[in-house]
């Protein structure tokens, strides 16, 4: 299948919301990985109502049931990865390490299909590393952090890559709803390490306060419900290595949003501009090359 314009239109509406995540983290008064377990229990139920009422056929393929239930365990790790990055660092190493994906993703990919390496994604993967270290001015004096945001970007390449085989025999709804339950019960399994390492003053806080439950809401059901399992249904059309290329400017619209919604006190340095304009040619660059080079074209290449 091609992808058209709209295709392209709705991966950027959707990386816009995936940004809007950054504004409600802020906004949410319990801490990220409470957050992340009501995000994926949310969603999960979110999706099962969806499913029931818009009457999508329940059934799956059997064998690749425990696959999604399992990948959702790796969308879990790397929630939990990138938060902990953050905890542990600073924002900035974690989104550096995060950028990581779309090269891993160069690598990764070819790997698991038995096909060639292909040089020009590697090239664009370190372009965009390169965007983020100039925009978040990255320094190496967190070796963990870095660890764990490198840990983040690897996996969301490894469940993207994984989404991309399933979409082909079974709807994006079914897919998100087993790897949210996946997610769930992996947030739920990280719980007792977490209480015991970075938990504040070693305990949970699992009771959201009334607006905790709205923004909440927005974050599972359009940010996850909608956005995650729209994303999903583009793999059928667009290359994985071009949506985990796009999905860099995630953090860049969070900060955009965050200016706008914040004002002065998120104004940038010039670096931020130097270093969007690098990543945006990065993620303009790659649809020539679809058009110029061969065996650039497939969504599952």
């Amino acid at each position: 299948m091609i992808a058209s314009t709209t295709d392209y239109f709705k991966l950027h509406f959707i990386i816009f919301l995936w940004g809007f995540t950054a504004i409600l983290g802020l906004l949410i008064s319990i801490p990220a990985v409470e957050m992340v377990l009501y995000r994926t229990l949310l969603a999960a139920i979110g999706l099962g109502v969806l499913i029931y009422f818009s009457r999508v056929p329940f059934k799956f393929s059997p064998g690749d049931l425990l696959k999604i239930v399992g990948t959702g365990f790796i969308v879990g790790i790397h929630w939990i990865a990138f938060f902990a990055s953050a905890k542990v660092s600073n924002a900035s190493v974690s989104l550096v390490g995060f950028a990581t994906g779309s090269l891993w993703t160069a690598f990764l990919q070819p790997l698991l299909s038995r096909k060639k390496i292909k040089g020009f994604e590697v090239i664009l993967g370190l372009v965009v590393v390169l965007g983020l270290y100039i925009i978040f001015s990255f320094d190496f004096r967190y070796p963990m952090g870095l660890a764990l945001g490198v840990m983040s970007g690897f996996t969301i390449a490894l469940f993207s890559i994984l989404n991309a085989r399933f979409v082909k025999k079974n709807h994006p709804y079914i897919i998100t709803l087993f790897e949210m339950t996946g997610a769930f019960l992996c947030t739920a399994l990280f719980l007792p390490i977490y209480k015991n390492t970075w938990a504040f003053n070693g305990e949970l806080q699992l009771i959201p306060s009334a607006m905790d439950w709205f923004y909440l809401a927005i974050l599972s059901l359009v940010c996850t419900v909608y956005a995650y399992s729209a994303s999903i249904e583009l793999l059928k059309r667009l290359p994985v290595f071009f949506v985990q290329l796009s999905m860099n400017l995630e953090p860049l619209y969070g900060v955009i949003m965050a200016v706008l919604i914040f004002g002065a006190s998120e104004k940038m340095q010039s670096s931020f501009y130097i270093g969007t304009a690098i990543i945006l040619c990065a993620v303009l660059f790659y649809p020539l090359l679809q058009k110029k080079l061969p065996g650039y074209s497939s969504p599952d290449q």
